[in-house]
């Protein structure tokens, strides 16, 4: 057994607080990323500082917010009471200091543990903050949470309210980038979950009147089965509906102005308060799936001091509602029940088409029952013999703390798999094989997905057929060579995932990989470049004498080499289906027959592509 170093006393060492949040960011903001997950750290430093914001807005403290994000640097402005000028250093760079410990200064909030303000200071290169109060105001800035400049108290003219100031440090989260419509959405909830409140984002007001109803209204861009449902009592808000189209269930859950894009307690409560809603007014028993399929669903819940699962707050844990002394699934459960059957009672046609939907359900589902049963033991010998899937250790419906990097990459080709299945970490990512161009699904039923061999088996590996409560990958990501071939199977592939699981894309769970095209060498200098743009700055850098070479398939980039593409500076693109996207019309347009529209479009851009030579 080898030797260890001794353990002495000099071993235990204290860390002030931003050098455990540095060394340790994970603990305090989940994972770091690069800014093309929604999930990625630098999002969850804006969403801290926004929280603060709301939760002067929630006590009833201001209606407007102001944020400004340029480049790096991030402005936040609200105009709530404004941090006590005694405390305005310690509330930002002391931990467990604030006011949210008193549930009577601040009730029914989002941050609770103290912590969420002094990650960012932490993780900030640079960082201010400034209060403004009853005619004085209070200024403190930091470098990466050491004080820089802590000026005196001094009379303002300001209105009150709070200003932070920050730029993420590259040194924690690399060469990053903000993606403007994962921002945006964030901000959208908040002013759904907060009706009343203007927020200005990049001098663009975002505002609701109606709540969940116009959540909905924004986020559906499909025929529904009949006018939303739009449910308010007490501290619960709902809205419900059905898809005319689409069978998979759409679920928006927020607490507390939080978006719990993973649930938790309040809408396991509402689902299954939902199904036995449905099925006692109907007397029927229904089969809970087929009571729930095409259903679209946000709801809101508001209670004091809510336990999440994770400082990230995306699930919800808390399992009562302390000032109302009931459980959380009691209280859904009682209002729903009350306010749904009555809304039932009084619009029969509603209640009509919900019945033929469920019955539709039921048919289809009994349809595929035999297919899904030979599909899945299909799959189970599939993963016994590991013929597609390199599985990872971590994944995403578990609850380690790596899960949120948990990534699958979909490729083709042994050459193309094997470089990545030898470079990939193995603790998180996975790979799955393609054997030549999957099938052009375009147009055809779910039924393909279990009768076609390639089709089932990642559906399988996912784990997604009865929805993505059960996704075992975080990062879904398709990985092809940068020619012609690999840009067929990559509109292959997304044609699957829009065709069939739509939500995953919805849901922000599906990339592209981006590869290098160019290496430039020069002695020992390698610079790796994604575009023609990228090559000829390199070759300015390190001189027109340098080595090119071009890689045109993932397979002739060395497994040692590749390590460096698919590690902590990976380069992902974000497939986005933005509100004013059809899913059909995309589709339809590329992949379906010739259409004049896409005939259009080759010829002009052939034209663009001679005219450049």
């Amino acid at each position: 057994m080898a030797k260890t170093e001794k353990y002495t006393d000099e071993s235990v060492i204290s860390l002030k607080w931003n050098q455990h949040i540095r060394l340790r960011p994970g603990m305090y903001i989940g994972k770091l990323g690069d800014g093309s997950s929604p999930d990625d750290g630098i999002y969850v430093l804006i969403k801290e500082i926004i929280d603060n914001s709301i939760d002067e807005c929630i006590m009833g403290f201001g209606d407007k917010i102001e944020i400004n994000i340029t480049n790096h640097r991030v402005h936040i402005r609200d105009y709530g009471r404004g941090i006590p000028l005694g405390k305005v250093k310690d509330c930002v760079s002391k931990i467990n200091t604030g006011a949210k410990y008193d549930s009577k200064v601040f009730k029914k909030t989002v941050g609770l543990n103290g912590v969420g303000a002094k990650a960012v200071n932490a993780l900030s290169s640079s960082f201010s903050v400034q209060s403004f109060r009853d005619g004085r105001t209070k200024k403190v800035e930091f470098e990466k949470g050491n004080v820089k400049l802590d000026v005196k108290e001094e009379d303002s003219q300001e209105l009150n309210g709070t200003e932070i100031i920050f730029t993420p440090d590259t040194d924690i989260f690399g060469d990053y980038h903000y993606i403007i419509e994962y921002i945006e959405k964030l901000v959208w909830n908040y002013v759904y979950l907060n009706k009343g409140i203007k927020i200005y984002l990049n001098d663009v007001v975002y505002f609701s009147e109606n709540g969940l109803l116009d959540l909905l209204n924004k986020n559906i861009d499909e025929e529904i089965l009949y006018p939303i449902i739009h449910i308010i009592d007490g501290e619960f808000e709902c809205a419900i509906t059905h898809s005319e189209k689409h069978s998979y269930e759409d679920y928006y859950s927020f607490v507390n102005g939080q978006y719990t894009r993973e649930g938790g307690t309040h809408l396991n409560a509402f689902k299954e308060a939902y199904v036995k809603t449905i099925r006692e007014f109907y007397n029927k028993d229904y089969d809970a799936s087929d009571v729930r399929t095409a259903i679209i669903a946000a709801i809101s819940v508001k209670i004091q001091e809510p336990v999440f699962e994770s400082q990230t707050k995306t699930k919800l844990g808390s399992t009562h509602i302390e000032a109302e002394g009931q459980t959380v699934k009691s209280y859904v459960t009682e209002i729903i029940k009350r306010t749904l059957d009555n809304y039932l009672h009084k619009n029969p046609a509603t209640a009509e088409s919900i019945q033929k939907k469920i019955v539709q359900a039921e048919k289809e589902r009994k349809e595929l029952y035999n297919i899904r049963k030979v599909a899945r033991e299909s799959a189970k010998k599939a993963s016994i013999h590991n013929k597609k899937l390199r599985d990872c250790r971590v994944h995403y419906d578990s609850n380690h703390e790596q899960r949120l990097n948990s990534t699958l990459f979909i490729t083709e080709g042994n050459s193309a798999s094997g470089s990545i299945t030898k470079s990939r970490e193995v603790n998180t990512q996975a790979v799955f094989s393609l054997k030549g161009k999957p099938l052009n699904c375009f147009g055809l039923t779910k039924k393909t997905v279990y009768e076609n061999e390639e089709f089932n088996l990642l559906q399988n590996a996912l784990n997604i057929d009865d929805g993505l409560e059960g996704l075992r990958y975080n990062n879904v990501v398709i990985a092809t060579d940068a020619d012609v071939d690999g840009m067929h199977i990559r509109l292959l592939m997304l044609t699957f995932f829009m065709q069939f699981y739509p939500e995953l894309i919805k849901a922000g769970h599906v990339y592209l990989l981006q590869t290098p095209l160019f290496r430039i060498r020069k002695k020992d200098k390698n610079i790796y470049c994604y575009s023609e743009d990228e090559r000829l700055k390199a070759l300015v850098k390190l001189g027109k004498d340098s080595e090119i070479t071009r890689f045109k398939g993932l397979g002739e980039i060395s497994p040692d080499e590749f390590k460096a593409f698919i590690g902590p500076s990976m380069r992902l693109e974000p497939v986005i289906l933005r509100k004013d996207d059809s899913i059909k019309e995309i589709l339809t347009y590329f992949m379906g027959k010739n259409t004049p529209s896409r005939q259009v479009f080759i010829i002009d851009n052939l034209r663009y592509d001679i005219a450049q030579l």
